[in-house]
C-alpha cells in the first residue's frame, strides 16, 4: 500500500474538537498511516501556546527551582482535552512523569519538547495507533546536531515493523537519551524526515490556512492562492516571511522528490498548495510571479570607495569584520565603487560604532554609513525568466507608488527580485507590486 505521511500543527491540536477533526481526516484515507503532531496551540487570540508555557516552566525552574504554578495550567489543559475526548487514558500519570523529568533534566529543550510528546500520546490513543517516541528514532549528536542519515535508517527500520503510528514532532534524542530539538516550527521537519524514510508518495502538512497565498492576506485583500510551487520557490518565500511551512522541511523530501501538500484542517475540502520538485514548462510560461513576501527590521551598511573593484580582497576583509563581531548578512549587492551589506537590525544592535570603525581601519573607505529602518520585499517566481521586463515593471510599480528603492538584488537564476525599502513603505510596497502582477500570478 502506498503511504501518505501527515503532520498536524498546533492549531489542529488546540482542543478536543480540533483533535476529533484530525482523527476524522486521518480515517478518511487509509494511506495516512504515519502521523506527526505538534504541541497544542492557541484556542483563541488571548490564549497561550503550550510550548510557550513549557518554556516559562523552564524559566521558573531556573529562578525558583520549581514550576508548579505554571505546570498546573498545562496539566489543566491536557486534562481537559482528554476528558472532552472521553479517552480511557490516565493522563495524570504522564503529566506526573513529565513534571518529575523536567526537574531531573533541567533542560530548555526537554521542557519544550513535552507538548509534542503529550499530544502524540493523546492522538495515538484517539486513533488506536502505535505511539513511538521521537527521541528513539530522531537521532541527534551529543552536540545537538541532527544526524539525517542515521535517522533515516533508524526510522526506516522501526516503522517497517509498525503499520500505523503517531510520532511527536520537533524533537529527537542522542545516544545517551538526552532530548534535543529542532528550531521552532520543527515539527514540519520531523514529518518530512519520516516521509523520506518510509518512501511516502505524499507528505501532507495540515495547518489552519488553505495553503500559500500569493501575498500576505493581512496586507493585500483576497490575494490569489498558489495552487502549485517548486521547492526552490518555497525556500525563497518561507525564508522571506511566508511562514506556512518551515523552510528546512524540503531538504528531506527533496532527496526522493516527494511532493508536499499544504492543507487546512478546518477546511479539508480545499485542495491546498502542492509543493513539487520542478514545475512543468507550461506552468512556468503561464505565470510571471508566484508570490510576494517580506520582512521588516534590517539595516544597510553602505560603503563607497573609488576603484574598489580592483582592490584584491576588499569584500573578504569587510565580511571578516562582520564575522569577528558575530554578525551574519542577508544580501550583498555591489557596484564598481559601492557595496551594500544588508543585516538584521537585531544582529547589529549595539555594535554599529565598533563595526564602522573596524571597517574604516581595514579597508579605508571613502564613505561609510549605516541606514536603518529598512524592510526587504521579495518577488518570487520561476516564470520571471520567461518574461522580459519583469524588473522594470516591479520598479515602475514602486515608482508610481512614490516608494524609493534603497537596494535591489536579483539572483542569476532569475528566481527572485529583492528590494530594500523604508519600513514605513513596507505594506504599500507589497500592495503596489501585487497589483502590478495581479493578472499574471497563479
Amino acid at each position: 500500500m502506498s503511504i501518505t505521511v501527515v503532520k498536524f500543527g498546533g492549531t489542529s491540536m488546540a482542543d478536543a474538537k480540533s483533535i476529533t477533526q484530525v482523527a476524522n481526516i486521518i480515517k478518511q484515507d487509509p494511506k495516512r498511516r504515519y502521523v506527526v503532531v505538534s504541541a497544542p496551540g492557541k484556542r483563541f487570540s488571548q490564549d497561550h501556546k503550550i510550548t510557550d508555557m513549557l518554556y516559562a516552566c523552564y524559566h521558573d525552574l531556573q529562578i525558583n527551582g520549581e514550576c508548579k504554578a505554571t505546570f498546573d495550567k498545562i496539566r489543566e489543559r491536557f486534562r481537559g482535552i482528554v476528558e472532552d475526548l472521553r479517552l480511557d487514558l490516565d493522563i495524570d500519570s504522564y503529566l506526573d512523569q513529565v513534571e518529575s523529568d523536567m526537574l531531573k533534566y533541567n533542560s530548555a529543550e526537554f521542557c519544550a519538547s513535552r507538548g509534542e510528546y503529550l499530544s502524540a500520546v493523546i492522538v495515538a490513543k484517539t486513533l488506536g495507533y502505535t505511539f513511538i517516541d521521537a527521541k528513539d528514532i530522531m537521532i541527534f549528536t551529543e552536540n545537538g546536531d541532527f544526524d539525517a542519515e542515521s535517522t533515516n535508517e533508524k526510522v526506516k527500520s522501526v516503522l517497517s515493523e509498525v503499520d500505523r503510528a503517531v510520532v511527536p514532532g520537533f524533537y529527537g534524542g542522542d545516544s545517551a537519551g538526552i532530548v534535543h530539538t529542532f528550531s521552532r516550527g520543527g515539527s514540519d521537519v520531523s514529518g518530512a524526515v519520516i516521509a523520506r524514510a518510509v518512501n511516502a508518495e505524499l507528505y501532507e502538512n495540515w495547518t489552519d490556512v488553505n495553503g500559500f497565498m500569493s501575498a500576505d492576506p493581512r496586507i493585500v485583500d483576497n490575494p490569489r492562492p498558489i495552487a502549485k510551487l517548486s521547492y526552490r520557490e518555497l525556500r525563497e518565500l518561507a525564508y522571506m516571511g511566508a511562514n506556512v511551512l518551515h523552510p528546512e522541511s524540503i531538504f528531506p523530501v527533496r532527496v526522493s522528490n516527494i511532493p508536499i501538500n499544504i492543507r487546512n484542517t478546518f477546511n479539508p475540502s480545499a485542495a491546498g498548495t502542492m509543493i513539487v520538485a520542478e514545475l512543468d514548462e507550461s506552468e512556468l510560461k503561464n505565470r510571471v510571479i508566484t508570490g510576494i513576501a517580506g520582512k521588516k527590521g534590517y539595516s544597510i551598511i553602505y560603503i563607497e570607495k573609488s576603484m574598489m573593484n580592483g582592490e584584491l580582497g576588499f569584500v573578504r576583509k569587510v565580511l571578516a569584520v562582520l564575522e569577528y563581531y558575530n554578525i551574519s548578512f542577508e544580501h550583498l549587492p555591489t557596484g564598481i565603487d559601492t557595496m551594500s551589506i544588508v543585516v538584521a537590525e537585531n544582529e547589529l544592535a549595539g555594535k554599529e560604532e565598533v563595526v564602522i570603525e573596524r571597517i574604516k581601519k581595514v579597508v579605508a573607505p571613502d564613505h561609510i554609513e549605516i541606514k536603518s529602518g529598512i524592510s526587504l520585499v521579495a518577488t518570487v517566481g520561476h516564470g520571471m525568466s520567461y518574461k522580459p521586463g519583469t524588473a522594470s515593471a516591479l520598479c515602475g510599480a514602486l515608482a508610481k507608488a512614490n516608494i524609493n528603492i534603497r537596494m535591489i538584488d536579483q539572483g542569476s537564476s532569475e528566481l527572485n527580485i529583492i528590494v530594500g525599502i523604508a519600513t514605513a513603505d513596507y505594506e504599500k510596497a507589497i500592495v503596489a507590486i501585487y497589483k502590478a502582477f495581479e493578472d499574471k500570478a497563479v
